[in-house]
């Protein structure tokens, strides 16, 4: 288990006061993050072009892309389960740069017609969301002094 503490704000409104509450949680699994479950949709969106457009006959680049950005969700994997808070920066690290990688593979399905102006735009825009998901994670992991179970 990799301790990350996470925090929800809710307002609640009762008899016209406003109460505002902070929720935390406690993840125990990668699968949990919404980051890993934000790369794992994008991916399963990357292996759909793959399969059902003419990239599938573009054997190089489909791998380079697939590959890339199923990069983003096991590197986020693999750092939790390092059980390290310098590590899974670390690993956080190379899922973004491996989110960028995705980004401009994407250009490239677009420069060879292999998907529309419009898919370009969407996923051009997820992964640079992806992206600043992570990269906020990682500035929160650097303010949190907790450094894993791996050190206690």
């Amino acid at each position: 288990m990799f301790k990350v503490q996470c925090y929800k704000i809710i307002t609640l409104n009762l008899e016209h006061k406003n109460f505002r509450l902070k929720i935390m949680a406690t993840i125990k699994r990668f699968e949990d993050l919404e980051i890993w479950q934000e790369a794992r949709n994008l991916s399963k969106e990357i292996i759909s072009i793959a399969k059902h457009t003419e990239l599938k006959t573009d054997y190089r680049l489909k791998e380079q892309i697939k590959s890339a950005s199923g990069s983003v969700m096991d590197n986020i994997a693999e750092g939790f389960e390092r059980n390290g808070n310098m590590e899974f920066r670390q690993f956080l690290s190379i899922a973004k740069g491996s989110a960028g990688e995705t980004r401009s593979q994407i250009y490239r399905l677009y420069d060879n017609e292999y998907i529309s102006k419009e898919k370009l735009d969407f996923l051009v825009s997820e992964y640079e969301k992806l992206s600043g998901k992570i990269n906020n994670f990682i500035a929160y992991l650097n303010k949190n002094d907790f450094k894993g179970t791996k050190f206690q």
